[in-house]
């Protein structure tokens, strides 16, 4: 995924990052109605946490995020609270987004890496993008290390710059949650498939990724357990019936909270449930939903997406 503004000068480029007023209200109406199916889900079932909803963004225009972190001045406030937490599964494209992204959204967007990790990719992804809030598929003590690893070296170059004045240029400044631990949660294979990535549950691997995560990344810390699990068992959940990867994550989270003895105040969370299935992720006890399509709508072809669009881009309008 590439930006479309190469030859840009500064001026053109401010120009393509502003969303459209059509593109805007449909997104800010397709959040709203999100947010409402996830409220209903929580009170019909007296659930009294809150839930964290990811924006799935990936393949989508920076213009797409900026219209949900920066909604438009309504009279009804509660319908235009800015959105933050959003979700990417591209290392690049992640980092070009956070590069780009205009200054008054610097340090307020929440990002959360949740496609397939890299190894070679990892200390990357933790030391550059300025933001980074969680990476959801950590699903080996190697990828830990070095995302631990360049989490450090983005502390000791945010400390730099502060002790030096100059905190506010890039690295951002002492104190802000970027510079603390990353969160990060370990993916579990709770469907089996060859397919997908992640630790097998209730396994020997599974226990001491967490404990080393715990005990050994002091950048880290070790948020939770998140699957994507199988579209087939996705597809068959209703109101009536479970999803048999929720379960298993649940177990699973149990588990590993008694194996590491846990106390009160130290529950891992769930982060399971996406566009077609959140509300049952939700009833069967997730922390966190991440939905994409149902928000931003189709996606493009990996090759032809554009971190900038152009001016007439029809996925901006």
């Amino acid at each position: 995924m590439t930006s479309s503004d190469t030859q840009s000068t500064p001026s053109q480029t401010a120009a393509a990052m502003k969303p459209s007023p059509a593109r805007t209200t449909h997104l800010l109406s397709a959040l709203t109605s999100i947010n409402s199916r996830i409220a209903h889900t929580t009170t019909t079932h007296s659930i009294r946490k809150p839930i964290r909803l990811v924006a799935v963004s990936k393949l989508k225009p920076l213009t797409d995020i900026i219209a949900l972190a920066s909604p438009p001045a309504v009279n009804n406030p509660e319908d235009r609270r800015p959105h933050l937490h959003f979700g990417e599964n591209y290392v690049q494209e992640l980092l070009e987004k956070s590069r780009l992204l205009p200054s008054d959204l610097q340090g307020k967007i929440r990002w959360h890496f949740i496609g397939g990790l890299q190894s070679n990719k990892a200390q990357t992804l933790a030391r550059e993008v300025r933001g980074l809030w969680a990476v959801e598929s950590v699903d080996s003590v190697k990828k830990a290390n070095l995302l631990d690893k360049g989490r450090g070296e983005r502390i000791d170059s945010c400390t730099s710059k502060d002790q030096e004045g100059g905190g506010g240029g890039g690295g951002g400044s002492g104190g802000t949650e970027e510079d603390g631990q990353l969160n990060v949660f370990v993916q579990v294979n709770t469907s089996g498939e060859e397919s997908k990535s992640g630790v097998e549950p209730k396994s020997p691997e599974l226990l001491e990724l967490c404990r080393h995560i715990r005990d050994q990344c002091q950048h880290l810390r070790l948020r939770g357990l998140m699957t994507i699990g199988a579209i087939a068992r996705s597809q068959a959940t209703t109101a009536e019936t479970e999803n048999e990867d929720f379960q298993c994550l649940k177990d699973t989270r149990d588990w590993v909270a008694r194996e590491l003895g846990l106390g009160e105040g130290q529950q891992l969370e769930l982060s399971m449930g996406m566009s077609e299935d959140f509300e049952a992720a939700i009833r069967m006890g997730s922390d966190e939903v991440r939905v994409g399509s149902t928000i931003f709508g189709q996606r493009p072809p990996k090759a032809e997406a554009r971190v900038l669009p152009d001016k007439d881009d029809e996925g901006n309008k």
